[in-house]
């Protein structure tokens, strides 16, 4: 007869079997761990290295610049005016503390002031080498009117070392599709090439200038007040 109060015997797993079930949990664990940790937040030092300071997008180098001036001379001028020549002598000032090669006096080729733009090339000579610009380092060069019409005016130009940047009006992305929240490309362009502008010795950015000598008189002239005032 059969004995209800006895228990079932309970079914014993092999050993294989919860080795392999117990390695699988540890294999998907450690991939959720990686799919996790994917998901988290990214090291600070790699999400400061991304290149959102104007600064760095636009930086002022030092590189070789072409400087242009245009004198501007109407058909019937047969000499400079007064304001024109002033704007001459403040070029070659220029000229003579940034460069030391040649100026190049472009005149117009097919204009209606190109007989006067001749006649009045010589006093533009003048006023050059008046204001310090040897005459050997004066070249004339001609260039081709952009409307046969229209007065073209005389170009004076030479090549220096500048502080400059890059071009700016450039609009490499949409707008519209960010969500970093970052300034736009072409943020800070314009006030980095307007402080380029006003570098007036870009060797300045290289280092510091050499330090004057000591002014001796005032020097003791300093001391002197300092120990009145102490005594005082």
């Amino acid at each position: 007869m059969h004995n209800r109060n006895t228990a079932p015997k309970r079914l014993e797993r092999p050993a294989s079997m919860s080795l392999t079930r117990t390695s699988s949990r540890i294999a998907a664990l450690a991939i959720l761990a990686g799919l996790l940790a994917g998901c988290g937040s990214k090291d600070k030092l790699a999400t400061g290295s991304i290149p959102d300071d104007y600064r760095t997008r636009h930086p002022i180098v030092i590189a070789e610049g072409e400087r242009v001036i245009d004198i501007p001379v109407a058909s019937g001028d047969r000499r400079l005016t007064a304001g024109t020549r002033d704007v001459i002598r403040g070029f070659a000032t220029e000229y003579r503390n940034a460069s030391s090669g040649v100026i190049q006096i472009m005149l117009p080729r097919g204009s209606a002031n190109s007989h006067a733009a001749q006649i009045v090339r010589k006093e533009i000579r003048r006023v050059l080498a008046a204001s310090g610009v040897p005459p050997k380092r004066m070249i004339e060069t001609s260039y081709e009117a952009p409307a046969p019409g229209d007065a073209a005016p005389i170009r004076l130009s030479y090549v220096a070392i500048t502080a400059q940047t890059a071009p700016c009006g450039e609009w490499p992305e949409d707008l519209t599709l960010t969500m970093e929240n970052r300034n736009y490309y072409n943020f800070g362009c314009a006030s980095q090439s307007n402080l380029a502008a006003q570098i007036a010795n870009p060797t300045d950015l290289i280092g510091p200038r050499q330090m004057s000598p000591v002014d001796a008189a005032q020097r003791g002239e300093v001391i002197d007040a300092w120990r009145d005032a102490a005594a005082d």
